[in-house]
């Protein structure tokens, strides 16, 4: 009778896999209680299953596998040599399964639990460390997840389901994703502290329509909103260099490379000179944001609260 294949009932080698586990997950775990025991009475008393159940499901599981996996002994079995070899898959897999469901479980702890977080780059020296240390004043066992990354790469970690909540420029208009305006963060035309303007205290972006500049890459929320101002002020930018971070644009300013539009530093530099831009007004939107119609474990609302909260004292004076 062993390695007899049935044809009842048994799936095709094109079945697609998901079928093929909707079809056997409810009969995984009667298996390895039959497999444990060897005994169909015993095994149905351990899982409080009725016997004529775990019978049938016994049966269907071996016709979907095509497999004889028990031997019968009257009342009692034993484990073909294929079954052996599938208990063994079986118990890793079930393993696997209660780990990741303990895993899940722990993510959604309101007092442990984790929330995956994106950031901009210019988010992470002062923003980002002062709100997760406030935060963590109330819920001081919460973990995070901490993603820094441009706009759009955060947008796409949102419907990926690889991130919870973003802070993020300009505040996204999508319709799957909910985003909230914090703050308001005002730029500057920054320039090396030997240039013709660095005696300025003010100055109108015109006014640099000649100079060279250094900005973010195409994609980046920042690069829009430095063309878009140029463009405002009635110029479109010499692009001398293209990064992906502000403070290493900071460095190429103070290099002599170019001139840059920048939210302020962490630290000042004294080999720049950060000018006000008094027209056309220069700012960047702060926003938070998340997948529409997800819901949220309790550790991703306590923390969305949290910064909803932050309206308007989001950023460092």
């Amino acid at each position: 009778m062993e390695h007899q294949q049935r044809s009842q009932g048994r799936l095709s080698p094109s079945s697609d896999t998901e079928d093929i586990v909707a079809l056997l997950a409810p009969r995984l775990v009667h298996f390895v209680g039959v497999a444990r025991t060897e005994h169909v009475t015993r095994a149905a008393q351990e899982l409080q299953v009725p016997q004529s159940t775990l019978s049938r499901s016994i049966v269907r599981l071996e016709q979907d596998l095509g497999v004889d996996l028990f031997a019968r002994h009257g009342r009692t079995l034993s484990l073909t040599p294929a079954g052996r070899a599938f208990l063994v898959s079986v118990e890793r897999a079930l393993a696997e399964m209660e780990r990741a469901a303990e895993e899940v479980r722990a993510d959604a702890d309101p007092a442990t639990g984790k929330v995956a977080f994106g950031f901009l780059h210019t988010m992470g020296a002062e923003t980002v460390p002062g709100l997760l240390h406030a935060f963590r004043a109330d819920h001081p066992r919460i973990r995070f997840s901490l993603v820094q990354n441009h706009g759009d790469a955060m947008l796409e970690g949102l419907r990926a389901g690889e991130l919870d909540l973003c802070l993020t420029s300009p505040v996204p208009d999508a319709p799957d994703l909910v985003a909230r305006r914090l703050d308001e963060q005002k730029l500057r035309l920054v320039v090396p502290a030997d240039h013709r303007l660095a005696g300025r205290r003010r100055i109108r972006l015109a006014e640099a329509a000649d100079e060279t500049f250094v900005t973010l890459e195409p994609g980046y929320g920042l690069r829009r909103i430095t063309d878009a101002l140029c463009a405002e002020a009635g110029f479109r930018p010499r692009v001398a260099f293209e990064g992906e971070e502000a403070e290493t644009l900071r460095g190429l300013v103070a290099a002599g490379l170019g001139v840059a539009l920048l939210p302020p530093p962490a630290v000042p530099r004294p080999e720049v000179v950060e000018l006000t831009v008094t027209s056309p007004r220069a700012a960047r939107e702060i926003g938070v944001a998340w997948l529409a119609e997800r819901p949220d474990t309790p550790p991703v609302t306590a923390f969305k609260k949290f910064l909803l909260s932050r309206r308007g004292r989001l950023l460092p004076d």
